[in-house]
């Protein structure tokens, strides 16, 4: 689900998983060490939803599509300014 709803919390959402994504761009990183990031507190207090990796690419592309990121010649993502 994109966007939260009034039966879809925010964390289960690709809006909310997209914070977690723009919180550890603080560098270029790559998108699997990205995941290596998120997968410790996937469904946990700290994360309360499950997300699998593709619902994890998904939420990049939709960050992408908005502007939030890009990529360099290596692959890396990066935070747009």
């Amino acid at each position: 689900m994109l966007l939260p709803q009034k039966h879809i919390k925010l964390a289960e959402s690709f809006l909310g998983l997209g914070g977690f994504v723009l919180e550890h761009l603080k560098s270029p990183i790559t998108i699997d060490c990205l995941w290596e990031r998120f997968e410790p507190v996937n469904n946990t207090d700290a994360f309360p939803a499950y997300h699998t990796f593709e619902n994890f690419v998904l939420t990049i592309d939709f960050l992408f599509m908005i502007g939030a990121v890009t990529s360099n010649e290596e692959g890396n993502l990066l935070l747009c300014v």
